[in-house]
């Protein structure tokens, strides 16, 4: 097996300054750090990251709670943390929640709290004050993904006034019968995404003096099939349809845009539709939408982790709006009665 002194010897450093470029703690100028890591590389020398972990007490690795890995959102903020913590040189050990209440408690009572890790980022999970305690117990960086959480660093959007700023868009465009097809009251997410759209939607059209009762609102599933089975309901007759529907999810959005084809109703000639999310698939269908950014979402999370590593994250942990942006596409426009 190489040994850390024929790095040393091939790219004529000494064995200390070669341990730095490779562990990455202390200062080596970036000319060294390649040459030595070039060294390294030819030789196939490999840092022990257990010999590093005695060194530095750091393991070098971040554990990540999440509980979905298959949806959209998720998916985008999960790769936004891994990019960012290859490039810090950090390994990544995910945890995915199930709704399983034991299998919960175990993650939190027995794995991230035993288990070797510099740091824990949560995403969309809204923990309980026992599980920040377990955490805080490891007196290593916690941070949170998807709302605020009392004792820990966490960053998301404010989904209240992202959805009124979707229904603000419509209504500046002479809407006046907008509804809103949003998730579930009954099935709510943590961190009561469902309920905060919905009242934005609501603050928004109560301040422009439109109807906002129960005949404005139906509740569906946050999925593209879920938007689809609950526009059809609502636009099928046309002495009760909206001309514009703010969405609660880009995916409940595109569904609805589809229904609308099916029924022969023109988007945006005859209903425009706003969603909330910035999905992937929003260019392609023309969707308007409030992007949030979910993969930078994941990488502000490890800016947080890496600043309170090396101490120089902010002391009051408190939570963080993370910014939204209106993308106007072809899904919008004026509705056709005056």
């Amino acid at each position: 097996m190489s040994a850390l002194s024929d790095v040393a010897r091939i790219a004529q450093v000494s064995k200390a300054t070669a341990s730095r470029a490779l562990s990455g703690n202390g200062y080596v100028s970036a000319e060294t750090r390649d040459r030595v890591i070039a060294a390294a590389a030819t030789i196939g020398y490999v840092v022990s990251s257990n010999a590093s972990s005695l060194v530095t007490g750091r393991t070098r690795n971040v554990g990540v709670v999440i509980p979905h890995i298959n949806r959209w959102y998720f998916g985008d903020v999960l790769e936004g943390i891994e990019s960012a913590l290859i490039a810090a040189g950090y390994d990544l050990t995910l945890y995915q929640l199930s709704a399983d209440a034991a299998e919960r408690r175990r993650v939190f009572e027995y794995f991230l709290v035993r288990k070797r890790v510099d740091a824990v980022i949560a995403v969309g999970i809204e923990l309980t004050p026992h599980e920040v305690t377990l955490l805080g117990s490891l007196t290593k960086p916690i941070v949170g993904i998807g709302g605020p959480i009392d004792g820990i660093s966490t960053l998301s959007i404010d989904d209240s006034a992202a959805a009124a700023l979707a229904t603000e868009h419509l209504i500046s465009l002479g809407h006046t019968r907008i509804m809103h097809l949003g998730g579930d009251q009954s099935r709510e997410m943590d961190f009561r995404v469902h309920s905060n759209r919905l009242d934005g939607f609501r603050h928004a059209m109560d301040a422009a003096g439109l109807a906002s009762g129960e005949e404005t609102f139906r509740a569906t599933d946050l999925s593209m099939p879920g938007g689809f089975e609950a526009a059809l309901a609502v636009l099928a007759d046309p002495r009760t349809r909206p001309t514009a529907i703010v969405a609660g999810s880009d995916e409940v959005a595109i569904g609805t845009i589809v229904a609308a084809r099916q029924l022969g109703i023109q988007v945006p000639g005859q209903l425009s539709v706003v969603g909330i999310d910035g999905h992937e698939l929003a260019p392609m269908f023309g969707l308007t939408t409030l992007a949030q950014s979910p993969c930078l979402q994941g990488t502000a999370a490890v800016e947080l982790v890496m600043a309170e590593l090396d101490g120089n994250g902010a002391h009051e942990r408190v939570w963080m709006p993370y910014p939204v942006r209106l993308d106007v596409r072809s899904s919008t426009t004026a509705p056709v009665y005056a």
